[in-house]
């Protein structure tokens, strides 16, 4: 039978195999908690992945114990009221106590379990299957960025570069080549040395003559050395340019008075699991974020979330900066742009063609994908209809409602689900 052991080094003071096995056992439990846990977490803060809790009935492990059937004879030490043979009667049940909770009955406490996982297994398990849509891979035209490789092997080096196996293979083949010859002529020095003890000549100058020129022969290979600083080689290494891939993230939200602060804490969940995924894909990610009123104003994330704002509602604002904002600092053959846009579908009806009109011929042949979020529980308006004309005519834009916040990731999935080839 066949056994794989699984040799991969693991990380300081931690077990990838266990680790592995752990995952998979509680993926459910571990990708709830994430779930549950993602709105708390800052739309750039994925340094030091994430800590999860999982009550620990979820991580119980099945145990053998004796039944209660049976016979039983027990006398406990400081019983002063039974002797053996005594029926004891049963207690009542739920206790005789007049008190609120009870204490656990199985010994156990009911703390939850505390589970680090880190960033690429967080990654894993929120996008294990999504994709982004229309991926590219732009490259920088001034390539920054280097890295080492393996550039084959060299004579010189630091001891901790040395290549222990190609130095050991250089040694032998020097060795057979030294040693050829003389192994040759030994060989047949050996044979003539025979020759002569059949046929009696011992004694003789000529195997006196052989017998020191064999000695002279194992000598010279015996000094032939086992290795030698010829035979060492060394690791080599080279800077090689490393092509950056990198993407911008345009965050926009209507910010005006119908705007409440639960509406924005749902958009900014979704935001976040916008800017994980994207940098699973991608090593640069940059976060651009606009908010608008009547007016667009590019902000912070602070402001963009907590900011207090009144006043009516013109989407086409926000469309007209991002698009500025893209041609003076993000080249199209540089950068892919990804664009979210969130509000509760409040607009001036007549801004909402023009909103169309920028979409169509501005920002969808600029962009990656745009995803537009409607948070409401209203029926759709104008804005909703003039976007979902689009529907098919580009098939980097789409439209989603949420209406509760159960809804955000699920909807999210909806967005970036896998397509058929």
């Amino acid at each position: 039978m066949a056994q794989l052991i699984d040799r991969r080094p693991n990380a300081k003071n931690k077990s990838t195999v266990n680790r592995q096995r752990f995952i998979r056992r509680y993926k459910q439990q571990i990708k709830k908690a994430i779930a549950d846990q993602i709105g708390n977490r800052s739309v750039t803060d994925l340094e030091k992945g994430e800590k999860v809790s999982i009550p620990s009935k979820d991580i119980k492990e099945p145990t053998f114990r004796h039944g209660d059937g049976g016979s039983k004879q027990r006398v406990y030490p400081g019983n002063k009221e039974f002797v053996p043979g005594d029926q004891i009667q049963r207690p009542p049940p739920g206790g005789a106590g007049k008190g609120g909770r009870r204490a656990s009955d199985d010994g156990e406490g009911k703390d939850d379990f505390l589970f680090e996982i880190s960033k690429d297994e967080y990654l894993d398990l929120l996008f294990d299957d999504l994709e982004l849509p229309n991926l590219k891979k732009n490259q920088l035209k001034k390539m920054t960025k280097t890295r080492s490789v393996r550039a084959g092997y060299t004579t010189d080096g630091v001891p901790t570069n040395i290549s222990i196996v190609r130095s050991l293979r250089s040694a032998m083949a020097r060795r057979i080549a030294l040693s050829a010859e003389p192994k040759k002529a030994l060989a047949q020095l050996e044979l003539e040395r025979q020759k002569l003890i059949d046929n009696g000549l011992q004694d003789s100058d000529s195997f006196r003559e052989i017998e020191k020129n064999i000695a002279e022969l194992e000598e010279k290979i015996k000094r032939i050395p086992f290795i030698d600083t010829f035979d060492l080689r060394f690791n080599n290494y080279a800077k090689r340019p490393d092509p950056t891939s990198q993407a911008v993230m345009f965050c926009i939200m209507d910010v005006s008075g119908s705007m409440d602060q639960a509406t924005k804490d749902m958009a900014k969940r979704f935001y976040i699991l916008l800017y994980l995924f994207l940098s699973r894909s991608y090593k640069d990610v940059d976060v651009v974020f606009i908010r608008h009123h009547t007016q667009a104003k590019e902000v912070d994330e602070q402001e963009f979330f907590y900011s207090q704002e009144t006043g009516g509602t013109i989407v086409s604002s926000a469309l007209k900066l991002m698009d500025k904002i893209i041609k003076e600092r993000y080249p199209l053959d540089q950068w892919n742009i990804y664009a979210a846009q969130a509000s509760d579908g409040d607009n001036w009806n007549d801004d909402s063609p023009l909103c169309k009109k920028i979409l169509t011929q501005n920002l969808l042949p600029a962009v990656r994908y745009f995803a537009y979020v409607e948070i409401t529980q209203r029926e759709h308006q104008s804005l909703w209809h003039q976007y979902e004309s689009l529907l098919g005519q580009h098939n980097n834009f789409a439209i989603q409602q949420i209406t509760e916040q159960s809804d955000i990731y699920p909807v999210f999935r909806e967005f970036f689900r896998k397509q058929a080839a």
